[in-house]
């Protein structure tokens, strides 16, 4: 049985990516520090699997991972453990750098030592990967009309997130071009699908709707992203880890570009099928805030190397992906109360009861 040293593994993407590594066969071990937006709940399905080992720390812990290295020799390294999201940098960028530049160098050090001076068959050390989980935010902002962010796209991080996540793609590059150690890095569009945060837009949303709270967007709610299911990304994020090539970057898309507005309408339009009002219809809830400082415009991701390399394609439709997440979340209101911890309504609080309109 092949191993995966996955870290943030109790996260939205990084739990997605749990459960569908244990459908593939592989035994995990999950290094996860259950900040506010580790949940174990998302991994209730491997309560009693003797092969998903979960470990509570941080990846800058140098002793702690190169224990669980010596322990495990994992086949795999996956790096999802991040802080990743914007809001939040913006009132603290003081986390981002420790955890996004100053932690990921230090595991990338420690798992790269432990590489270097493993006694395992040279076979094994060949076929060795570590696999960097980061974001297309890296690359800035598009106009409407610009070509999408491909892998040879400059960088220009606008926010405190996306220049912490762009350091850290730039220390996982540098250890394969001074190193020689095996380096992937995957570069993502905005994730959507059961479990997410709700801090996010589309949980959030969904949850304010069905307590019938009003719904915020920023400024005119025309900021376009790219919307890809997390289980698409992560079937392209496997792809990468075993048929990639080393020191390579992929970025991965949905190609289902949707502005803000058009988001929240069509969850108020699947609410309004699946959990009718008695007057009315959820839109009437939509309020503009104040916007998010330094809010990019666009994101859009042209991911032509992913499908002409490795033959990957998004299998989710949008719209399709979308009712399916809000029906998940209607349907499992244990996970949502137990993620709605006084935290999370304090964070709610400031970002978004306290903006103007």
């Amino acid at each position: 049985m092949k191993s995966i040293l996955v870290t943030g593994g109790a996260g939205f993407i990084g739990s997605a990516y749990v459960l569908m590594a244990r459908r593939l066969g592989f035994r995990v071990i999950n290094l996860d520090a259950l900040t506010y937006s580790g949940n174990m709940d998302n991994l209730e399905s491997l309560s009693d699997d003797p092969h998903h080992i979960f470990v509570h720390g941080r990846i800058g812990d140098a002793q702690l991972v190169q224990d669980l290295l010596e322990k495990y020799a994992p086949d795999y390294v996956v790096n999802f453990a991040a802080e990743s999201h914007v809001d939040r940098s913006i009132v603290d960028p003081d986390t981002f750098v420790r955890t996004n530049v100053l932690e990921t160098s230090i595991f990338l050090r420690v798992v790269k030592t432990w590489w270097e001076s493993v006694h395992f068959d040279s076979i094994k050390k060949k076929d060795f990967r570590f696999l960097h989980v980061s974001t297309d935010e890296v690359f800035g902002t598009l106009q409407v009309g610009d070509a999408a962010f491909t892998e040879e796209t400059p960088f220009a991080p606008n926010s405190p997130y996306s220049a912490s996540k762009a350091a850290s793609d730039h220390f996982v590059r540098a250890f394969y071009e001074t190193y020689g150690f095996p380096t992937l890095i995957t570069n993502c569009s905005n994730n959507y699908g059961p479990r997410q945060f709700p801090e996010k837009l589309i949980p959030l949303v969904t949850l304010n709707a069905c307590a019938g709270k009003s719904l915020p967007i920023y400024g005119t709610g025309e900021n376009i992203r790219d919307w890809l299911h997390v289980e698409d990304h992560c079937e392209a994020i496997q792809l990468v880890l075993e048929k990639g090539r080393i020191g390579e970057t992929y970025v991965i898309g949905g190609n289902s570009e949707r502005t803000n507005l058009e988001v929240v309408k069509n969850i108020c339009r699947t609410l309004d099928e699946l959990r009718p009002l008695e007057n009315g219809s959820y839109e009437d809830l939509i309020h503009f805030v104040s916007d998010r400082l330094g809010h990019d415009l666009r994101y859009a991701i042209n991911c032509s190397k992913l499908q002409s390399e490795l033959g990957f394609l998004p299998k989710h439709n949008f719209e399709d992906g979308l009712k399916n997440t809000i029906q998940w979340y209607l349907q499992n209101n244990e996970w949502v109360l137990n993620v709605q911890n006084g935290d999370y309504r304090k964070w709610i609080q400031m970002n978004y009861t306290e903006r103007t309109e």
